[in-house]
Order: C-alpha cells, then structure tokens, then sequence
C-alpha cells in the first residue's frame, strides 16, 4: 500500500534524480561536443548536423550516469531528512527500515530499467550512427576537413596542407601526402588546387606541380640474402593532377563495427562469416556482460547510500561520516568494476568477477538493513519525561 510518505520521498528523490541527472549529462555533453566546434566554426558543417553529432553521445553518458546519479541523490536525501530530524519523527511513527527505503528502491528499480533499455537497445543504436557520421566526415566529406595553414589528417595514412585559401575556394601551396599504398608513399606539391565531389568520394584536383615517389628497386641477381635495393625518387612534373581523398574504398555499411555499435545478440552470437579475430571476440562478450550488470548498479548502489544513512543510530549533529563512507565505497566499487571488466575483456574466464563485484555488495547492504536496531530511539521530549520521572 503507497502511502503519503512513500509519496512524499518519491517526489524528493525524483526530482532531485531527475535534476541531477540532466544537469551533469548536460556538463559532460557540453565537455565532449568542443571537439566539434570546429567543424562548425571553421570547415563549414551545418550547426544542424552538429545538434545531431553531438546528441547521439547523449544516450551514452546517461548510461553511466544513471547509476552514480541515483546513489548521490539517494545519499544525500536522506542525510538531509535526518538532519532536519524527519528521519526521527518517521521511526517514531513506527515506520521500519524497509519501510523508509521503499521509495528509493522504487526509484532505482524505474531507473534500472531505464539503463536496460539504453544499454540493450538506445545507446547501441546511437552508437552505430555516431561511427557512420564519423565515417562519412572522414571519407565522403574530406573537404571541410582541409584548413588553410593546417595539415589535416584524412585518417592515419594521408595528410593535406594548403597555405590559404581564395574566396572562391580555390587551394593555394598544396601540399598532399599520400601513403595508403604500403611501401610506395606519394608527395604532391602544386600550386593551386580545387576539392570538388565525384559520386567515389572527394577529389582534389591539382595544377602546375610536382609528384615525388619513393621506389625500391629489387637487388641485383645473385646478391646475398638480405640485400636491400636501392632506393630511387621519382619526380614527375604535371601540368593537371587529381588525387582521390576518400581514405577507403569500403562503402559506409561495410565498415567494421565495434562492441559498442552492437546489439546483445550479436555480442553473443556474432556471425561466423565476418571472420571477427578472437581478441575482438573476448571483447564481445565483455561488452554484452557489462550491459548486463551496469543496470544492476542502480540498485546496488542505491541500497549501500540507504546502508550507509539507515543503519547508523540518530545523531543530534555529525552525519559527515556517513557521506565519507558512502561515497569511499561506491568509489572502490567503480575502480573494482573497471578493474574486472578489463581483466574479463582479456580473460572472459575471470568475467564472473565483474557479476560478483556488484552481487556482494547488494547482499551485505541487505544484510546491514535487515538487521534489527540495537539502541533505542529516543525523541528530545521522551528523554525529558523520563529524567524527570527518575527523580527522586
């Protein structure tokens, strides 16, 4: 039965969680997306096509925040009723243990979810199209990646330098580094220049400059083994040139996805017909544990603030402590979850670790609830009433 005070500390507990939350996703969004300033400021993306960059990371944060948000609200809560003595008045009208937990752990249980259905669902999803946007930018949309007065880098294995740039968009002092071919890097000097779009991607388009070519050529017949050959610059001078600026051939849907991008079903039974490295494989099936946990947090970590405020006898002042030992624990709890998923990731016969590292502490801190209260609770007024009574 939900009674007015399991309504009264549900609206706490939900607004604060609701602020919070909101309020440090925002903090971490706005710290994440100066990355992508840039790219509006400088190279000429759309403000609209930043929004939608930058929002698709949102999920993610709120799958990580969720948990230690609920915690922190749940601590702090109910440190403050009991240091505006509403704890007090609560016990004192016969309220139990899990009676004053109740809201919080309703709370928690509509936040697990919550983190359930980003983690399976939300933040996957999210996650394959921030990568596609990605690789579009890098691939398909290469010119705002060139800066006048900047080497831009196209991936690792080409680079791109123009001195200025005319209003008209024209490149001036190019200069393109090209070594997706291994063994044979490429070094064009020109001019001036022009990035125009061909349905293969972008394309620079070269005048009155020079091409450098580094080649190897094969050891004379009958040399030892371990000869070198001799290395030889080619230099070639042009008149017009174009250089491709799509760092892959591959078209977007064929790209490699990582754990993230995802979906449990494929982290557990990934198709055999993409050959995925067993590295990679151990790694699957970290990911698809951590998803499974993390949502399980909200509610451990929930129960240790409710252990750590409910369990301690009624102070008059103090309640510091609490807070300390609260937070020293959910502490370790992270860096010991950290910790296992690593090892897991390398070794997925150490990933029960990562299942008991958030059991135990749900079992302690429902032992530490269940356990009777010692010390009697006494209200100011009560302990006047019986001094007197035992005067003589």
């Amino acid at each position: 039965m939900i009674t007015l005070l399991d309504r009264y500390l549900f609206r706490q507990l939900a607004g604060a969680l609701l602020a919070v939350t909101i309020g440090l996703a925002a903090l971490v969004w706005l710290t994440q997306s100066l990355r992508f300033i840039e790219l509006v400021l400088d190279r000429g993306l759309s403000f609209w096509v930043f929004l939608q960059l930058t929002g698709l990371l949102l999920p993610g944060f709120f799958a990580v925040i969720i948990p230690i948000t609920s915690f922190v609200v749940t601590l702090f809560i109910y440190v403050r009723l009991a240091s505006d003595r509403e704890l007090v008045v609560m016990r004192a009208a016969g309220l139990s243990q899990w009676q004053l937990a109740r809201p919080a752990l309703a709370l928690a249980a509509l936040a697990m979810l919550a983190c359930y259905a980003l983690n399976l669902w939300l933040v996957p999803a999210s996650q394959a199209a921030f990568r596609g946007w990605q690789f579009e930018i890098r691939n398909q949309l290469a010119a705002i990646l060139v800066q006048e007065g900047v080497f831009a880098s196209v991936g690792d294995d080409l680079t791109v330098y123009a001195r200025y740039r005319d209003a008209d968009g024209t490149l001036r002092g190019i200069l393109v580094h090209d070594a997706r071919e291994r063994g044979t890097p490429v070094t064009v000097l020109a001019e001036a220049g022009r990035i125009t779009s061909t349905p293969n991607g972008p394309r620079v388009t070269l005048l009155n400059g020079v091409r450098q070519q580094v080649e190897r050529t094969p050891p004379p017949a009958g040399s030892p083994p371990g000869t070198l050959g001799v290395e030889r610059l080619n230099v070639l001078s042009f008149a017009e040139n174009s250089v491709d600026l799509t760092r892959s051939a591959r078209p977007a849907d064929g790209r490699y996805r990582n754990a993230q991008e995802r979906s449990l079903a494929e982290l557990l039974d990934p198709d055999p017909a993409e050959n995925i490295p067993e590295r990679d494989l151990r790694r699957f099936r970290a990911e698809a544990t951590q998803r499974l946990v993390n949502p399980l947090n909200v509610i451990g970590f929930c129960l240790v603030a409710l252990a750590t405020v409910l369990s301690g006898q009624f102070r008059r002042h103090g309640g510091g402590f609490h807070l300390f030992v609260g937070i020293a624990i959910v502490v370790a709890l992270l860096a010991l979850g950290l910790m296992a998923n690593n090892l897991g990731a390398r070794d997925n016969a150490l990933l029960p670790l990562v299942w008991l590292n958030t059991a135990l502490p749900m079992a302690v801190t429902l032992w530490v609830l269940s356990r009777k209260t010692t010390a009697t609770l006494r209200l100011p007024f009560m302990a006047g009433r019986r001094s007197a009574q035992d005067t003589p």
